[in-house]
């Protein structure tokens, strides 16, 4: 079997599409949020849309820059704790 490391070395590891099922919320919300945007989206004139189109395009940018951040927030907390117990002595 190999290290946690070596998954992630090979590809087998990835971060940013191996994550946890969305929940009935998050489902919902999802789908509330497209029927809005759809209903929205069909009253708009075209300069309109290639407006929204944009503020949809920066706003995926802007989340993906907010979840890079997040997980290496994450991953660099995760370590410190990790390097904090291994560092414990009881005394």
């Amino acid at each position: 079997m190999r290290s946690i490391l070596e998954e992630l070395w090979y590809g087998n590891i990835c971060p940013d599409t191996d994550s946890c099922k969305p929940s009935k919320q998050t489902k919902h919300l999802v789908e509330y949020i497209a029927e809005h945007h759809n209903s929205l989206q069909a009253t708009l004139t075209d300069n309109q849309k290639e407006i929204l189109e944009k503020f949809d395009d920066c706003y995926a940018e802007l989340t993906d820059i907010n979840e890079r951040e997040i997980f290496v927030y994450a991953f660099r907390l995760g370590a410190r704790i990790a390097i904090e117990i291994m560092n414990f002595r009881i005394e």
